[in-house]
């Protein structure tokens, strides 16, 4: 059980302070002249000064150092798999199947050092676009710190609980939760074994909870459910501490004789938070036919295009399946968005065999796809009642109205693709009766 304690709300204005040091926050403004304890005042800006105030984003940090103090940054070299290079290999528009990524086992790995480009498209200088990575790591980070110039991390743990320090307060996340590291904040990630896990990364803008529409005012991902750290300090005099820098792609690493967790106080409303998958309210048909899976939208980043998201991050929960006369699994589709599947425990419904908990899926723009020939011949003869389907069982999926481009380790250094998916197809018959 978690020690951790957490704010909740989605959206909210917090505030925040180490009970070490109460009365840390400065009453009716922002920057005294002096600070109390000795700190120094920080803004973090997620938007722009001039965002409209439902959008604007922003945090006052007070803490025992500046994060100015540190010494040049000079390029880091142990992270050789993440990158932003879409043209390493030529288009492929076939569906795409991973078997589960390997953890590394012999050689102690870092959250960071973990890190694997899979597919991607954009440009971080642009600040347009996404990536897709997973990571695999056995060690905890001692003594750096990470933070991401590029945009925001959606991280979605598939094994092993991740225990982050962020400048804000510290949060535990475990696999069927997710939790979101904003643009900007640092962070460090402690591990107890084996871990891994699917990462979506958007340089566009923030995500936020979609809105409801003819849904209501509930359901889905409810705010009050989210989940923020509470504020907290690193006490300990620490030489040689690292930062390590994401910028227009790269990594870079910068030394400082501090900790970076020295924020003693905090308010504001950009801020790190975690979600427990298991909280989301599903909406499904309770008459006929298959809902389109927009239904599960748990948060999503909105593109300039009304309704058209840069990327949705979307779940396939457990749930009651109640519709009558109707093909229940997916439909088959082909689609102009793109959607990287992964499975965090169990199996899924639509391909219960081969599509496994650590690997993934990508069916990119306009490729076909749908449930594989066996789950068609059941689904089309079942017996229809009422019935809890994905029990047990936990999927997700990355949706983008941008075309993927998967990176040269997605494609063939990792040696996880599955050249036989399309045969899970080939058994579907022609099966047209002309009736007279």
């Amino acid at each position: 059980m978690s020690k951790n304690k957490y704010l909740t709300g989605f959206g909210s204005h917090f505030s925040s302070e180490d009970p070490r040091c109460p009365n840390a926050l400065p009453a009716g403004q922002n920057s005294p002249q002096q600070c109390a304890y000795g700190l120094y005042a920080e803004q973090l800006s997620g938007t722009a000064f001039t965002a409209p105030r439902t959008e604007n984003l922003r945090t006052w940090l007070y803490r025992k150092v500046p994060s100015a103090v540190h010494k040049p940054f000079v390029q880091y070299k142990d992270c050789q798999y993440l990158n932003q290079n879409w043209d390493e290999r030529p288009p492929n528009p076939n569906q795409l199947r991973w078997k589960p990524f390997d953890i590394p086992v012999q050689k102690p790995v870092t959250f960071v050092e973990g890190l694997h480009t899979v597919c991607g498209a954009g440009d971080t200088r642009g600040r347009h676009g996404l990536a897709v990575h997973v990571y695999m790591c056995n060690k905890s980070m001692e003594n750096t710190a990470f933070y991401n110039s590029d945009g925001d991390f959606l991280i979605v743990p598939q094994q092993g609980v991740l225990n982050i320090t962020t400048e804000l307060g510290k949060m535990s996340v475990a696999p069927n939760e997710i939790c979101v590291i904003p643009l900007g904040i640092r962070f460090a990630v402690d591990v107890e074994g084996p871990t891994r896990g699917y990462i979506l990364e958007v340089y566009d803008n923030h995500f936020r909870i979609p809105d409801l529409g003819p849904i209501g005012a509930n359901g889905l991902a409810n705010p009050r459910d989210f989940k923020t750290p509470v504020a907290w300090f690193d006490d300990r005099q620490i030489v040689d501490f690292q930062i390590i820098s994401k910028f227009q792609g790269s990594l870079f690493v910068a030394k400082q004789n501090h900790s970076a967790f020295d924020v003693v106080a905090w308010h504001g409303n950009y801020v790190p938070y975690k979600y427990d998958l298991s909280n989301f309210m599903v909406i499904n048909s309770v008459s006929f036919d298959h809902c389109d899976p927009s239904i599960f939208t748990v948060l999503t980043c909105p593109s300039s295009r009304p309704g058209t998201a840069i990327a949705d991050f979307v779940i396939f929960p457990p749930r009651w399946s109640v519709q009558e006369h109707t093909f229940r699994p997916p439909y088959y589709h082909r689609n102009c968005m793109s959607e990287f599947m992964g499975l965090i425990l169990g199996r899924y419904e639509a391909k219960e065999e081969g599509f496994v908990a650590g690997g993934a899926t990508l069916h990119s723009i306009m490729t076909p796809h749908g449930p594989d020939a066996k789950c068609y011949e059941a689904a089309s003869k079942d017996n229809l009642r009422p019935e809890r389907i994905a029990e047990g069982t936990q999927a997700f999926m990355f949706e983008s109205s941008l075309s993927l481009a998967v990176t040269k380790w997605g494609e063939e250094t990792c040696k996880k693709i599955d050249s036989q998916y399309y045969e899970c197809w080939q058994a579907l018959n022609n099966n047209f009766q002309l009736k007279m």
